[in-house]
């Protein structure tokens, strides 16, 4: 009988474990995943950025969280001896029309309480002297970690401190009643007091699975990365973003380090029709049957429909990706991009057809659901899996 069992092993699954033994270090808890190894999926394929919050709804868990959350995760690097880098992030617009788009970004970070500054062309130029660029945001607190990297430290210390995690554990069924909740598996029952739902791409099946109803559905995005070849990579100093457009909910075209050295190029977004397919050939039938059954996604498609055309012309059109590179990085050719890994990011929408826009979190009778965990989630995990604890103790 465990105390708490934790439904999956990326990092908020993993970063809830371990603040329950922080405060707690007697509580016998549990990590259920079901992959072989954990942060598998969002957690093992994103692109390794600490996010500083500036995007976000002044006011908004995202925006509130990835600022703290940011500095939690620098912490824990430091103490447990994993690389990161504090490279610093710049937001340009590359035309007219971007700057009152720019100067509404930076006035939002402001609000977020961030230390942050315009750079005009001249400056912009001195620190990534490639892009092409009319003004820019400098964001000096963002950085770069290998997330999987850390999940795994954060594995190895929950089982130090006694827990378990229960990897090749499929979750297909939940009970629950006065006294106690069973997760039963395909590797057999696990009963606890309280179970967390930390299901990332599954949660709202988990959710299902416990009969809670929701007026939400996960439905995935798979963002397609090239690479920058090797003998490229010396023009990209820091993270370089775009101004987002503030008509569709993801981020451009932009040019991230990694802990490594490579350079990854992009993502464009599109809707992915498997929930763990990494592959423009990646179908599994059952899952886009139920994306486009849901009246939400319809909602939102007619929304965003020239956005969203635009997105799958550039996945299948390496030429249409490279006009979008371009614009940042005028001397980029196609030759200079190979590529690279891709992720896709679960995504809660609602039957009315909006996104949610900040991490959603439901209680219920015995359990805590996360069910809208994307981007910044891994920069803030730390910080979520306190605001858990504290409503569990």
């Amino acid at each position: 009988m465990y105390d708490y069992i934790i439904i999956g092993g990326g990092i908020v699954g993993l970063s809830v474990g371990l603040e329950l033994l922080e405060q707690k270090p007697a509580l016998k808890i549990a990590i259920v995943e079901k992959e072989s190894h954990v942060a598998a999926h969002q957690t093992g394929h994103n692109s390794g950025v600490i996010h500083s919050g500036i995007y976000y709804k002044p006011g908004s868990e995202k925006a509130r969280l990835a600022k703290i959350g940011g500095q939690s995760m620098k912490d824990f690097c430091e103490s447990n001896d994993i690389e990161y880098d504090i490279c610093g992030k710049v937001i340009v617009a590359s035309e007219e029309e971007e700057l009152p788009l720019l100067d509404n970004l930076y006035k939002r970070g402001l609000q977020n309480g961030l230390d942050i500054q315009l750079m005009e062309k001249e400056e912009l130029l001195e620190r990534e002297p490639h892009v092409n660029g009319k003004r820019a945001i400098h964001v000096p607190m963002a950085g770069i970690v290998n997330y999987r990297q850390v999940s795994e430290k954060m594995a190895d210390i929950i089982r130090h401190k006694g827990g378990d995690i229960l990897l090749n554990h499929e979750v297909v069924a939940i009970q629950e009643d006065n006294n106690e909740v069973v997760v039963i598996t395909d590797q057999g029952d696990i009963k606890g007091q309280f179970y967390i739902n930390c299901g990332g791409l599954h949660s709202d099946r988990i959710a299902k699975k416990a009969k809670l109803l929701t007026d939400m559905k996960i439905v995935p995005f798979r963002g397609e990365y090239y690479q920058l070849v090797e003998e490229k990579r010396h023009l990209v100093k820091h993270l370089i973003y775009p101004v987002p457009n503030p008509k569709f909910p993801f981020l451009g075209v932009h040019f991230t380090r990694m802990i490594g050295g490579a350079i990854d190029v992009g993502p464009n977004a599109v809707l992915g029709f498997k929930r763990e397919g990494y592959r423009k050939t990646d179908i599994h039938l059952p899952d886009l049957f139920e994306v486009l059954a849901y009246k939400g996604f319809w909602k939102l498609a007619s929304g965003y429909m020239k956005e969203g055309i635009e997105e799958m012309i550039r996945s299948a059109s390496k030429q249409l990706f490279l006009k979008n590179v371009q614009k940042l990085m005028p001397e980029i050719q196609a030759a200079d991009l190979k590529t690279g890994p891709a992720g896709v990011r679960a995504q809660a929408l609602k039957d009315d057809g909006s996104l949610v826009d900040d991490f959603y979190i439901l209680p219920s009778k015995r359990a805590i659901h996360v069910l809208n965990a994307p981007s910044p989630a891994a920069t803030a995990s730390i910080e979520i899996g306190k605001e858990i604890v504290r409503k569990l103790i």
